[in-house]
């Protein structure tokens, strides 16, 4: 879906800002980023090995009045592999399989008097206080073509928000479902066909066969939220509900004899949650939770409930988080093997973990990782990022891989990779 209007809008909030500033209120800023990315291991799918990207970001603020205020922001990327859309049209929507080479990451007006702030256009909406995982954050979409390094997606929203005193109301309206983007299939991130997502009988030599995604069935209706979060004397605590669709799909596969292929139907089903979430400040460290408890009607969906459960310290210049994600299945619908659930599924039942260093003012260290409470994957990221000047920063990055073929990270366990990352921002 194309939006030519947003799109113009989009043109005039940018020639609003080549306006003097002391004028208009206008506040500006870009990036160029160009990521060099190395996978040491073959995959089975045989897809690339060395893969360069290059993104250019361009973002823009302007208050014309007290009470007004009009944000916007414009990716163009362009990369070796066919993670990228090459055909050089704007995208609005999100709804593409791949990742587009232009598009509005974000464009949105937003009005304030008093407590009461109303947002509405394509805007970024997180919910919860976990760190790692956040199962109430519903209107958060991600960028999963590379599952251990995603994005959150901007949505097309309307929300309005109250705060007064020490508790604040925020309502979300979404007209239009924006999924998240899964990995491409016959790629090194799909998940393999394993048996229990095969049609019952096939013919001989299917195992080889492509697996294309053919079409992709959205609802109709709109998405809607509501959550309260009162800040009390050391203690936070909130309440959620959403009622919509999961953005992650259920992908239906059948076999296309007469092609000599796979063909993959994703259905986006209902799903309604209630859920909240905590912070407690204790004398040691910082005590989060938050979960979720999610129902369906569809037939081919579990009703579940994922929650988390982390500590947060500061030491010195040492931020460290570590915790546990756990799951219920409260009814059984899906026959789907771990590797075929969502992915905040997946990552259910591990122990989840984040520590930062700042070494000093231009350089710092983070590591994550996720370790399966059975043993059978295991996910480790480390990362050291320095900056030269005003505008120079360069990262470099290595994810290490293990585990089973049946488990949701272990299948991951060939795309162990080194990345080099090149920010210019001004």
């Amino acid at each position: 879906m194309r939006a030519p209007r947003a799109v113009s809008a989009w043109v005039l909030l940018m020639m609003a800002a080549s306006l003097p500033s002391s004028a208009q209120r206008v506040t500006q800023r870009g990036m160029v980023e160009g990521t060099g990315l190395v996978y040491p291991l073959e995959s089975s799918s045989g897809d690339e090995r060395w893969i360069g990207e290059v993104l250019f970001r361009q973002e823009a603020s302007w208050r014309p009045a007290e009470w007004l205020s009009l944000s916007g922001a414009f990716d163009a990327r362009a990369a070796t592999s066919d993670w990228v859309d090459r055909s050089w049209s704007i995208d609005w929507s999100d709804r593409g399989l791949k990742r587009p080479s232009l598009s509005v990451r974000r464009l949105s007006a937003s009005v304030h008097r008093g407590g009461l702030t109303f947002e509405a256009g394509k805007q970024l909406v997180r919910w919860g206080k976990a760190d790692v995982l956040n199962p109430t954050d519903r209107f958060a979409p991600r960028d999963l073509l590379e599952v251990v390094d995603n994005e959150v997606l901007a949505i097309t929203a309307a929300r309005l928000t109250y705060e007064r005193g020490a508790d604040t109301l925020d309502l979300v309206f979404s007209p239009r479902l924006t999924p998240s983007r899964l990995p491409l299939p016959g790629s090194r991130w799909a998940p393999s066909l394993a048996s229990g997502a095969l049609p019952g009988s096939l013919p001989l030599g299917a195992a080889d066969w492509p697996v294309v995604v053919v079409g992709s069935n959205f609802p109709t209706r709109p998405q809607a939220g509501v959550r309260w979060n009162h800040v009390g004397s050391g203690f936070e605590y909130s309440f959620t509900a959403y009622d919509g669709f999961n953005n992650l799909p259920n992908s239906q596969v059948s076999a296309n004899p007469i092609a000599l292929r796979f063909e993959v139907t994703h259905t986006f089903p209902a799903m309604r949650m209630v859920g909240g979430d905590m912070a407690w400040p204790l004398r040691w460290f910082t005590l989060k939770a938050e979960a979720g408890y999610f129902w369906t009607t569809d037939p081919a969906t579990d009703d579940y409930g994922i929650y988390v459960v982390q500590f947060e310290r500061q030491a010195g210049e040492w931020l460290i988080v570590g915790g546990y994600a756990g799951e219920f299945v409260t009814v059984t619908r899906s026959n789907l093997p771990a590797q075929f659930t969502a992915f905040d599924r997946g990552l259910a039942k591990t122990f989840l973990g984040r520590a930062s260093y700042t070494i000093d003012v231009n350089r710092s260290l983070a590591f994550e990782g996720a370790v399966r409470q059975n043993g059978r994957g295991v996910w480790v990221k480390a990362e050291y990022s320095q900056t030269v000047g005003q505008h120079w920063r360069a990262t470099a990055r290595t994810d290490l891989i293990g585990g089973a073929l049946d488990d949701f990270l272990g299948q991951y366990r060939r795309n162990s990779s080194v990345r080099l990352i090149l920010r210019y921002s001004y």
